[in-house]
């Protein structure tokens, strides 16, 4: 398992222009901005990697894990459960914030019940889909890549297609030995990838009165 652990410093922000939750602007402070990269053929295979992050004190905790082999893709599943039941219960996070999310909890869940975990994320987090609620104000469904645009967001990484992403995870859960052919570079843009979507949405989150209304 390839595990990365990022802190991300964020400058100063008004609260005027956090999006509104039930009722506070402040519960991007209780949330977990969440997202997935995955294989799927037909049905779910794996999570290829895992990416949260939270804001403590000014900076953005940014936790990844990235599977190796096809143990791994169990493996991940484990420490996600873990990684989630430690948001909730120690560190009392309330929200998931996503984009387009209930595919990754459609993925999730079942991968979660085919291995016989016992963890339902939509009975323990609210989900905040930030797609949604674009929608839900604008009246448009658009895409993370044109939301960041709109929102001024300048992506670092490369941006990679889904399809080749499938199939990375695809080799990896079927060739044991395919992570040591490949290149240090691609498995850190990969990574760099999925952070990049993770701290977008904060940004978009903190931002969201600066370019959608919020009434």
């Amino acid at each position: 398992m390839i595990y990365k652990n990022d802190v991300i410093k964020i400058e100063s922000f008004s609260l005027e222009y956090a999006l509104y939750v039930d009722g506070n602007r402040e519960a991007f402070r209780d949330a977990v901005f969440f997202d997935l990269e995955h294989y799927v053929y037909k049905k779910p295979i794996c999570v290829g990697v895992f990416g949260a992050c939270c804001y403590n004190n000014g900076e953005l905790q940014v936790t990844q894990y990235m599977i190796e082999n096809k143990k791994d893709s169990i493996k991940i599943l484990e420490i996600a459960e873990q990684y989630f039941k430690k948001q909730k219960n120690e560190n009392g996070k309330k929200y998931l914030v996503t984009f387009s999310g209930n595919n990754d909890y459609t993925i999730i869940k079942y991968l979660f019940e085919k291995n016989g975990i016992d963890f339902d994320i939509n009975e323990q987090f609210i989900h905040v889909d930030l797609q949604k609620y674009y929608e839900k104000y604008v009246g448009v469904c658009t895409g993370l890549k044109k939301l960041e645009k709109i929102f001024e967001i300048n992506r670092e990484s490369e941006l990679i297609s889904g399809t080749n992403l499938a199939k990375t995870f695809s080799k990896i859960v079927k060739d044991d030995d395919y992570i040591n052919r490949m290149s240090k570079d691609k498995i850190e843009k990969i990574l760099l990838y999925n952070e990049q979507d993770i701290v977008s949405l904060f940004h978009m989150y903190i931002n969201w009165n600066k370019y959608v209304s919020n009434n």
